[in-house]
């Protein structure tokens, strides 16, 4: 739902402002317009959960803790326009102003897939996704299938993507070894097609 017949057309900074007074809602950026995100359930918040913490625990064990940040946090698309929040993310440097409501040079982004952000998630994100130049993977948690889609930044920026069901996942840059097995337990059992 777009709330530019209220709001008009902002700028990216006018829309980071105006997302920072709201008490409640979970906004993205799209071409100067505000895009207000769908509630989401019970269990795509327990993947989502268990997804930060598998980045965190991992992160934590490199020295990166205070890098990984949950939804909430925006990435500017400048090549788009955009403004998009990933379910998690994990940034390049460590957070320094933590007023911030946007994230400076995300290396990982992930987003948990629902049945109504399927086709953004995997289609329009992620051309958004790898047009920012500091982003080196981007996972794509689909809970009906027990699967995480992996796609990674390879030499010359040429696209590398992986399907992964195994409980470990090794993301070299920044050098995380994550363990996956809570998120694939938060999912529950695949759906039949």
């Amino acid at each position: 739902m777009s709330l530019a017949q209220t709001h008009g057309k902002m700028s990216f900074d006018e829309f980071l402002a105006w997302s920072a007074r709201q008490e409640r809602g979970r906004y993205e950026y799209l071409d100067g317009e505000i895009i207000e995100m769908p509630g989401e359930g019970g269990a795509h918040n327990f993947v989502k959960g268990a997804l930060y913490m598998a980045l965190f625990e991992a992160a934590k064990r490199v020295g990166l803790r205070d890098q990984v940040l949950t939804d909430g946090m925006t990435v500017h698309i400048e090549r788009f326009n955009r403004g998009r929040e990933p379910d998690a993310a994990v940034s390049t440097p460590p957070v320094a102003d933590r007023t911030a409501s946007y994230i400076v040079d995300p290396l990982i982004v992930a987003e948990v897939v629902s049945p109504s952000s399927l086709r953004d998630d995997t289609g329009d994100k992620l051309n958004e996704y790898f047009s920012v130049p500091s982003i080196q993977h981007y996972l794509i948690v689909r809970p009906d299938k027990r699967l995480i889609v992996h796609h990674m930044r390879g030499d010359g920026g040429k696209l590398i993507t992986s399907m992964v069901t195994d409980p470990f996942l090794r993301l070299d840059q920044p050098g995380l070894d994550i363990d996956l097995g809570p998120v694939f337990e938060a999912c529950g059992p695949a759906v039949a097609a």
